[in-house]
C-alpha cells in the first residue's frame, strides 16, 4: 500500500512569514502523495477586531457568530489559502485549495450544546463524514489538497471546523487508500513534559500514558484537543501519528524528531 502523508499546520507558523515559507519549501519535497490542512493564525482575529466584531474565544477555541464567521471564511478560505496555494505553486507542487463545501469534501453539523450550562460555540461544525473518494480522485491526478478549515451541513451553512479534527478525519477517511501518516506541526519540538522547558520533549506517548499525564496535570490544556485527535486517529486505522515542529518535518514524517503517538 502507498504512504500518504498528511500535515496540519497551525500555531504561529501561519503568521510568520518567513517560517511558512520554510516549511512549505519543506512539505514541497515530500515523494510521498500529501494533504496539507491549515489552521487560520491570529490574521481572522485582528481583521474583525479591525471591523469592530469582538471575538470571543474559551478554552482557546473561537466563538464563531454569523459576522465571525464572514470574516474566519475570508480569511482562512480565501486570503491564507490561496498564499499557501501560491507559495507550493513555486515549489513545483501542484496544490488545489479547497473547503469542506467544495465537492461535498467534508460534510460537518453545527456543534450542539449538550446541556443548558455547555457554552454555545455558534457556528462551529463537528465532523460527519469526509468525502474519501474526492481526494483520493486528486490525488491520482497528482494534486496536492490544501484544505482550509471550513465545512459545511449540506443545507448551505458554512460551519467553522477545529484544523486538527480535520487533518485527524480526512487522515482516517483515507486509511482505506493508503498507509496514512498524519503529522502535526507547529512551532514547539513536540509535545512537552515541562512547558516551560523547550526541550523537555516527550517521544513517544501511549494511551495509558497520556491518560497517567492528564491525571498529574502535565499535559498544557491547549495540547488536549490535538492529543485526543491523535489517538482517535491510531485507534481508527491510520499508522503513525507525529506531533512536532514544523522546521523538523523530514525528522517528523520518519520518526526522527518531535513525539510519536501509539497504542497502549
Amino acid at each position: 500500500m502507498n504512504q500518504l502523508v498528511i500535515v496540519k499546520i497551525g500555531g504561529n507558523i501561519v503568521d510568520d512569514d518567513h517560517a511558512l515559507q520554510q516549511f512549505l519549501k519543506n512539505f514541497a519535497a515530500i515523494k510521498q502523495a500529501k494533504i496539507l490542512v491549515h489552521g487560520g493564525g491570529k490574521l481572522a482575529t485582528r481583521l474583525a477586531e479591525t471591523m469592530g466584531i469582538q471575538q470571543q474565544m474559551v478554552d482557546g477555541r473561537r466563538i464563531t457568530d454569523a459576522e465571525t464567521l464572514k470574516v474566519v471564511t475570508m480569511v482562512y478560505a480565501g486570503y491564507i489559502n490561496k498564499n499557501i496555494v501560491a507559495q507550493l505553486q513555486q515549489y513545483s507542487a501542484n496544490a488545489i485549495g479547497l473547503t469542506g463545501a467544495d465537492a461535498n469534501a467534508i460534510l460537518a453539523h453545527k456543534r450542539i450544546s449538550k446541556t443548558a450550562e455547555a457554552t454555545d460555540y455558534g457556528f462551529v461544525g463537528d465532523i460527519d463524514q469526509v468525502n474519501a473518494g474526492f481526494f483520493n480522485e486528486l490525488i491520482q491526478q497528482s494534486l496536492v489538497p490544501v484544505v482550509s478549515p471550513i465545512t459545511h451541513d449540506g443545507k448551505g451553512q458554512l460551519l467553522n471546523t477545529n484544523a486538527d479534527t480535520i487533518a485527524q478525519s480526512i487522515a482516517t477517511a483515507m486509511s482505506t487508500f493508503f498507509e496514512t501518516i498524519l503529522v502535526y506541526s507547529f512551532e514547539k519540538k513536540g509535545v512537552l513534559l515541562d512547558i516551560n522547558n523547550a526541550d523537555s520533549v516527550i517521544p513517544i506517548i501511549d494511551s495509558n500514558y497520556y491518560q497517567t499525564l492528564k491525571a498529574n496535570q502535565q499535559i498544557f490544556a491547549g495540547m488536549i484537543p490535538k492529543l485526543d485527535n491523535a489517538f482517535v486517529a491510531i485507534e481508527q486505522g491510520v499508522s503513525k501519528v507525529i506531533i512536532g515542529n514544523a522546521a523538523d518535518l523530514d525528522e517528523l514524517i520518519t520518526g526522527k524528531a518531535g513525539t510519536t503517538i501509539q497504542h497502549g
